[in-house]
């Protein structure tokens, strides 16, 4: 089983920034991914970035030029910078963690952007 605890979410105006960590506790030498999704009200959750192989991101096409993912301080951690941020941006972000048979999530963390 894989844990996945985020942190780093909260209120900011348009224009600023935010930094979430998720931190992955449990069997992770099964992992081959890691990233972050988002749900706003009334939406299905949506990719925002993922981790290959700890050093290559893939981006949503909203996001890329604004938003980086990358490992954190620690290898069982990863953070996602977000500038630039805007209204659209708001929602719950979820971590994600992939092994070739599972799928594990986070509990989210807020993200509220306002205009």
């Amino acid at each position: 089983q894989v844990k996945l605890v985020e942190s780093g979410g909260g209120l900011v105006q348009a224009g600023g920034s935010l930094r979430l960590s998720c931190t992955a506790s449990g069997i992770l030498f099964s992992i081959t991914s890691m990233g972050w999704y988002r749900q706003a009200p009334g939406d299905q959750r949506e990719l925002v970035a993922t981790l290959i192989s700890g050093t290559h991101g893939n981006y949503a096409d909203s996001v890329k030029g604004r938003f980086t993912i990358s490992r954190g301080n620690a290898v069982n951690t990863v953070d996602l910078q977000m500038n630039s941020l805007t209204p659209e941006d708001t929602g719950v972000y979820y971590c994600n963690a992939k092994s070739l048979a599972d799928n594990y999530w986070g509990q989210g963390t807020q993200v509220t952007v306002s205009s």
